[in-house]
């Protein structure tokens, strides 16, 4: 079985040192490298090709919100999960648009953050539900502010029901058990879809569809 292979970015040692020991137990993990501040980060992703990167976000020099921003440019395959002790709509908002896929706060169980780790890396995305309904009130409340503003033209109506279901944050099998099709046929949709909105990954996309008033939560 391949292995997810893990940076780990944060400046503080012995965060890393934690995160390395609970990662090695597990066995569809592999730790492949460690930066102690953004710039490190970003030139360890390009070198190593990580397919997940925990990225602290208040790091010396280059944040990890930069750090996100610079990486998901060159690199979008690479996930990323933030692992941060903030709570703050505003940190959110900002890695939300740099493309993280995941925002996980540093009390997370070890075993709800392997399968983060493990699900981000099959495509999927991840933040706390608490967090959830903050970021969908803050674009509701953009949204109201603006006249409405027309999806890109283009979107099939099974692609219209595939992004309803990732906004109410199902992962590709559930969608693909609720519409009667396979994993693969999702994944092809989502593909089609992220081209279609100009965006990177599935949060973005779910997070654009409620602004466009798509999806109702």
């Amino acid at each position: 079985m391949k292995k997810v292979k893990v940076l780990i970015a944060d400046d503080h040692t012995l965060i890393r040192e934690g995160l390395y020991k609970i990662l090695s137990t597990e066995e569809a993990i592999e730790v492949v490298g460690e930066a102690e501040n953004g710039q490190q980060a970003v030139e360890l992703a390009f070198k190593i090709k990580p397919d997940i990167i925990l990225m602290d976000i208040t790091m010396p020099g280059t944040n990890g919100i930069e750090a996100t921003r610079i990486i998901k440019n060159e690199c979008p395959g690479i996930g990323i999960i933030v692992l941060t002790i903030h709570d703050q709509e505003e940190y959110l908002f900002e890695l939300i648009k740099a493309g993280a896929s995941g925002y996980v706060l540093k009390d997370i169980r070890s075993d709800l953050l392997i399968q983060t780790i493990l699900g981000v890396a099959r495509g999927e995305s991840f933040m706390p539900p608490s967090m959830t309904t903050k970021i969908f009130a803050e674009f509701s409340r953009l949204s109201s502010r603006s006249a409405r503003e027309t999806l890109p033209q283009g979107l099939t109506r099974r692609e219209i029901d595939v992004l309803r279901l990732v906004a109410h944050g199902e992962s590709n099998r559930t969608i693909a058990n609720k519409l009667y099709i396979s994993e693969k046929t999702v994944k092809n949709h989502l593909t089609n879809i992220f081209q279609k909105l100009g965006v990177i990954d599935r949060t973005q996309a779910a997070l654009l569809a409620v602004k466009n008033k798509i999806v109702d939560l």
